[in-house]
């Protein structure tokens, strides 16, 4: 991210109210924009530089090419660790990176070969986004990397093994009851097995805790600021397990928030329209139906799942550790990078 560019004068976080949720959404839909993935290298460093001379005070006020650079940035640098994001899992390649694997986990009729392969590929890719895009103040050994990975595989596949197997013995469902609920096994998979992964692969988060900051108030910026530091240069007050806690729930609940209508809404729309007459007199029409449905439906969630909680979180020292009560920066209160 911008944060990540030296310089001792720091952007505003986002053209848009980050302290309200539509703010929020209007920032997600940014960062997560396909067409930033078209930036190359070149780009890239252009937009840093532009970055970098506002910073160091050679620009004086956001403009539209200032605002097009940190939404490059913001789109493809890391947090915290100033580096690229590996591009397939990218926010801004989110959509892109999942359509396939969502469109074949929605086929119908998948048998038990279909559903395990799907699975399996479904969490290896939640797996390497949750890592990429993970707080990186706390790392994951390869060992509980593996683990982690093995045992989301292992829930994921079990309920979608199990659901598909309950459904057909439903004996007071009616068969159309029971095409719907087949349809929406995927999701229950998928939910559940998408918030485990979270914990799975961010889990040491929650063991060694993370690298909490205080909240700087515009006196203290401006300190900073005539002293030639910027805030990136302030140092951790410590690292919080229960900040930890907070950053991975709330990124488990978002990835729940963002696969529910995807899951959801296309297979029950595919049912209707596998009954209009015109898809029933061309069936090969089925899978562009279903991959426009899916990346329609994608496109829309993404941006409001993500803008659910802040990605730069703020609370009160005196919820955190013992240790963090009174050392809270404005208001009393520390700040974390939540992940995305």
């Amino acid at each position: 991210m911008s944060s990540s560019i030296p310089g001792n004068r720091e952007l505003p976080a986002s053209q848009y109210d980050l302290s309200t949720y539509w703010g929020r959404v209007r920032h997600a839909a940014n960062i997560s924009d396909p067409r930033t993935l078209l930036v190359g290298k070149e780009g890239l460093e252009h937009a840093k530089s532009l970055i970098s001379a506002y910073k160091q005070g050679k620009v004086g006020e956001m403009n539209a090419d200032l605002w097009k650079a940190k939404k490059i940035v913001d789109s493809t640098l890391h947090p915290d660790t100033g580096e690229p994001v590996f591009l397939p899992f990218r926010m801004s390649c989110f959509v892109l990176s999942n359509l396939v694997v969502t469109a074949g986990m929605l086929t119908p009729g998948l048998g038990t070969t279909g559903t395990l392969l799907w699975q399996i590929t479904n969490q290896s890719l939640n797996v390497a986004i949750n890592s990429a895009n993970a707080n990186k103040s706390t790392t994951l050994s390869l060992s509980k990397m593996t683990q982690s990975y093995f045992l989301a595989v292992g829930a994921s596949c079990s309920v979608a093994l199990g659901l598909n197997a309950l459904v057909p013995r439903l004996k007071r469902v009616s068969p159309a009851t029971k095409t719907i609920l087949g349809r929406l096994v995927p999701f229950a998979a998928v939910a559940s097995a998408g918030a485990l992964n979270v914990f799975l692969m961010r889990g040491e988060e929650i063991r060694q805790g993370i690298d909490v900051y205080p909240v700087l108030s515009e006196a203290d910026k401006a300190k900073l600021a005539a002293e030639g530091k910027s805030e990136s240069s302030v140092a951790s007050l410590g690292k919080s397990k229960k900040a930890a806690t907070i950053a991975v729930s709330e990124t488990a609940i978002s990835r729940v928030l963002n696969s529910s209508p995807i899951m959801v809404i296309p297979p029950l729309i595919l049912v209707r329209l596998q009954k209009q007459e015109w898809l029933k007199r061309n069936p090969r029409l089925t899978l562009p139906v279903n991959l426009g449905l899916i990346l329609g439906t994608s496109l829309f969630a993404l941006p409001l799942a993500l803008a659910a909680f802040p990605q730069r979180q703020s609370v009160d020292a005196s919820s955190l550790e013992e240790e963090f009560w009174g050392r809270g920066g404005e208001g009393g209160k520390v700040a974390f990078n939540r992940g995305i």
